[in-house]
């Protein structure tokens, strides 16, 4: 099978399309990307396994032509492109507009004229915006930010293809773990960082405020393991765990006790968002953690070259 890779050289991109070559089923894994982010760290440094089936296009998503081009001779589409600027999410809409709803649109617009199969879309848990109490795939969204506006709109055109093709679509949480084309922007990967270097870190608000969070590894096998028809079309939270801030500076402080940390505006009591996992991904594709949190942070710290 060939398979197109949307904003396949970043940071779940990069993890995915190491699983997907591996694969004896896989015959092409097509990677579209901009490089908006500069993130060349997909192209060198490593060898994927069985390169020669990897190629590599750049290209904008709102190129509907040269879109539909590639996709002449694709079986699958992963849909990985974004505008994501954590923590300025509610900044710039036109640019989210753009290239999230938009971009989605004329994607959804060259597959519907196409002869995939199966097409498969990484949305956002900033969908449902704040929730003291934890929701479920069911629950009405209601996003909060512009960035959280712009994936509902982009979900709205992928489910129109839902007649035509398998189509699945995933809500990921706050994504954190190591990978070579990681984002130091999101909270854990940024405090993991700044603890290892600096040996302090900065909180916003009082860290009360809740999130959920999905391993860069889990979310990159259960999006691989979409291929294997192991579950049914529809939308599907991805997330392993809700936690405070306070709860992931506690796990770091018992891993380096000089570590030192401040607050900005501690007065503020910022959004709040708990998610469920999805019982179907963890029950039937076997997605959840092995390690506890702090495990996962000793492995992350482990990665860094001093």
């Amino acid at each position: 099978m060939n398979i197109l890779i949307t904003g396949g050289a970043g940071y779940i991109g990069t993890e995915l399309t190491k699983l997907l070559v591996a694969r004896e089923d896989v015959d092409q894994v097509i990677v579209y990307d901009n490089l908006s982010r500069s993130n060349y760290n997909f192209f060198i440094g490593h060898n994927f396994p069985q390169h020669k089936k990897l190629h590599f296009e750049k290209g904008e998503l709102l190129d509907s032509r040269h879109l539909k081009k590639l996709l002449e001779k694709v079986d699958v589409v992963y849909h990985l492109a974004a505008k994501v600027t954590t923590p300025f999410a509610n900044t710039d809409p036109h640019f989210f507009e753009q290239v999230n709803h938009w971009g989605t649109a004329e994607l959804v617009y060259a597959l519907e004229e196409s002869n995939v199969k199966k097409f498969i879309f990484t949305s956002s848990t900033g969908v449902y915006g704040s929730s003291k109490e934890s929701v479920n795939e069911s629950d009405q969204p209601n996003p909060r930010t512009f960035y959280g506006i712009s994936k509902l709109r982009a979900e709205d055109h992928v489910n129109r293809l839902a007649d035509q093709l398998e189509t699945y679509i995933f809500r990921c949480g706050n994504v954190y773990g190591y990978s070579r084309s990681m984002r130091f922007d999101a909270v854990i990967n940024k405090f993991v960082f700044e603890a290892n270097f600096s040996k302090k870190i900065t909180i916003h608000g009082d860290g009360r405020q809740h999130r959920s969070f999905i391993h860069i590894d889990h979310a990159a096998r259960a999006l691989e393991k979409v291929l294997d028809n192991q579950i049914h079309t529809g939308m599907y939270n991805l997330v392993d765990r809700d936690l405070e801030v306070l709860d992931i500076v506690d796990v770091l402080k018992e891993i380096i006790p000089d570590l030192e940390f401040i607050f900005v505006n501690q007065h503020l009591k910022l959004r709040q968002l708990k998610v469920n996992p999805s019982k179907v991904l963890k029950e039937q594709m076997g997605i959840t953690s092995t390690e506890s949190f702090k495990e996962e942070i000793e492995n992350f710290l482990a990665r860094f070259s001093f």
